[in-house]
């Protein structure tokens, strides 16, 4: 629940197989800082998934500015993964630690003032969580985790808290 703050939320299935190869894709809707990212991993696999995550977080930035894929281009921001350890939540879910998102000079209309939360969902799916900054925070705080309950519900079967994620 948000109050007040635009959020934005994209589920992505791992194992999606693509038709073309992921650079060829890439080229054509992602940054070339996101390009020249996948180019760093020679292992196919490695690639896809790097692809799936980045594709799991531009979809849930352009949700959270409430626009469509084709309203907020993916080529005009690039999203970055910032150097530090991941954290190990559990055995099947992994957080990464800072997530950020550059927009181009030449777009007016997006704004880099967001938080990011990835994670995967039952070994099957990336999850991925963008929130707009407290415009009110000037301190450290603004680049606090995202405070994130993650549940499996089957109704009437089973209510499973699968991550917890809270600041310290």
């Amino acid at each position: 629940m948000t109050m007040d703050v635009p959020i934005g939320i994209d589920v992505e299935e791992k194992r999606r197989k693509m038709r073309n190869s992921v650079i060829s894709f890439a080229r054509r809707f992602f940054s070339p800082a996101e390009v020249e990212f996948l180019h760093t991993f020679s292992d196919p696999e490695s690639q896809r998934k790097e692809f799936i995550k980045l594709w799991t977080l531009k979809e849930a930035y352009v949700k959270a500015l409430g626009r469509g894929f084709s309203a907020a281009p993916f080529r005009d921001f690039t999203i970055r993964f910032e150097a530090s350890e991941t954290e190990q939540v559990s055995d099947n879910l992994e957080i990464a630690p800072r997530i950020c998102v550059q927009v181009s000079d030449t777009s007016e209309s997006l704004t880099s003032n967001w938080r990011f939360t990835l994670f995967e969902v039952d070994d099957s799916h990336y999850a991925a969580v963008c929130v707009e900054r407290d415009k009110n925070i000037t301190t450290g705080r603004a680049f606090d985790p995202l405070r994130l309950k993650v549940w499996k519900t089957i109704p009437l079967v089973e209510d499973e808290r699968i991550l917890e994620r809270s600041r310290d």
